[in-house]
């Protein structure tokens, strides 16, 4: 008698993409509250690669919501660079940050109910969002230390790029989403490691 082969529903297979796609937004997000939702919004608004989002959260394709956000992307890049200030937007960051995620990631979705579609938003999209946030903010903190705040704007660029690659290669490709975010938890972790490292030998 053949062995029985745990397959995926059929019914489930379109939501494959658009989970990764959603993991992928969320882990940008751990980096920068604003840039994922506003390529999101702008690759919906243009229908890039296809985007459509939920019927429910169509409304972050506006105008309104497309220049609200772009202005706060702006801010929180510029702000991030600032010492003191990059610290206040981690600390605000440690809420916007996982709300960001699970917008995100509920947001691409195609699920008629929208209680079904914001629950797994905050399932899979707060608490990756929240990691990364919580390594970013720790590695800030011992630059902070370490180099009186100087390698701080050096950190914030390369978080922007991060950033920025994750959400426009999770849009584009979200197939490559589990690759990315590997990479992206290791360069993160080495990072990481190394700030620590250096704030243990100045102590």
């Amino acid at each position: 008698m053949p062995e029985s082969v745990t397959t995926v529903p059929p019914e489930l297979l379109p939501l494959i993409p658009a989970l990764l796609l959603g993991v992928g937004l969320a882990a940008s997000s751990g980096l920068r509250t604003f840039l994922p939702l506003l390529m999101l919004a702008f690759a919906a608004k243009f229908n890039f690669f296809g985007m459509a989002l939920s019927e429910n959260f169509a409304w972050l394709a506006s105008d309104l919501a497309l220049y609200s956000l772009a202005a706060a992307t702006v801010i929180e890049i510029l702000g991030d660079k600032i010492p003191v200030v990059d610290h206040a937007l981690d600390a605000v960051g440690t809420f916007s940050r996982p709300v960001a995620g699970a917008l995100g990631a509920a947001a691409v979705l195609n699920i008629s109910d929208p209680a079904t579609a914001a629950m797994v938003g905050i399932i899979v999209g707060a608490p990756l969002s929240f990691g990364v946030h919580a390594v970013k903010a720790g590695t800030r903190g011992a630059s902070t230390v370490t180099t009186a705040g100087m390698g701080n704007p050096l950190l914030s660029l390369g978080e922007d790029i991060m950033a920025l690659f994750i959400g426009a290669l999770s849009i584009a490709l979200p197939i490559l989403v589990p690759v990315i975010l590997l990479i992206a938890v290791y360069l993160l972790w080495k990072i990481y490691r190394g700030t620590r490292g250096l704030l243990r030998r100045t102590a």
